[in-house]
């Protein structure tokens, strides 16, 4: 198969037309080596998960993640990156997430125009009853045993959640006013953390896409050889 029968599948899922004006979404490298036969997926490309994609051979790298500058021994490589359009996409990665946490069903039917980036990232889901805020915390334990969260206004139990996978701190007021009483995404600051109004849940920037790469996987299997790169989250 071609390199781009790669960008076509990942197109057709979460197209790059979708993605933010300041990303690097699409060709990190574009070496001209048109066959494809097995590709590395991973969150980020580093120089260990460059290093593990040639031991393995790959012919391609498709990662989450893009690179703002791209070291010259990488350049033998071709690697795709699906960034903030893999963010909106249906089924991308906050609803990825949503649905590993058995949430799914609840999930909020998404706006087909949205008016806003929170709009466009943020997805909603309302609980047919609230659960205590102690139950939720184990419930996403299941996938970020390290989570961290902020409870200013000591709220005992919520109904509505807000979603971010990734950096989404910027919109927690977003979250507020569209009535969720808590909010989970990843990276959050600590200034952010003191003025909200919500309960706010850091679940880890890696935790909370890692999760996405099972999707690709199955966007590109049927046609590609696929293998995952050993990546952990940087935190200990």
């Amino acid at each position: 198969m071609l390199r781009q029968d790669v960008y076509k599948l990942v197109d057709n899922f979460a197209p790059y037309s979708t993605a933010e004006k300041w990303d690097c979404s699409g060709w990190i490298v574009d070496n001209q080596s048109n066959i494809v036969s097995k590709i590395m997926l991973c969150l980020t490309v580093t120089d260990d998960v460059y290093e593990q994609a040639k031991k393995e051979n790959c012919d391609l790298i498709l990662s989450h993640h893009p690179l703002f500058f791209v070291p010259i021994k990488y350049r033998d490589i071709n690697i795709l990156c699906a960034h903030t359009n893999l963010d909106k996409a249906i089924s991308g990665t906050t609803d990825t997430l949503i649905e590993k946490l058995g949430l799914s069903q609840y999930q909020l039917q998404i706006p087909i125009e949205p008016k806003n980036e929170a709009e466009e990232f943020v997805r909603y889901v309302a609980l047919p009853k609230s659960v205590a805020v102690e139950d939720f915390i184990k419930l996403l334990r299941f996938v970020s045993p390290n989570l961290r969260y902020v409870n200013n206004k000591n709220v005992n139990s919520i109904k509505k959640i807000a979603f971010c996978s990734g950096s989404g701190s910027e919109f927690i007021p977003d979250a507020s006013n569209n009535g969720a009483d808590a909010y989970v995404t990843g990276d959050l600051k600590f200034h952010t953390a003191l003025d909200s109004e919500i309960v706010v849940f850091d679940i880890g920037h890696f935790e909370s896409e890692i999760l996405i790469l099972n999707r690709l996987k199955k966007l590109v299997e049927k046609d590609f050889e696929v293998i995952f790169a050993n990546e952990k989250s940087p935190f200990l």
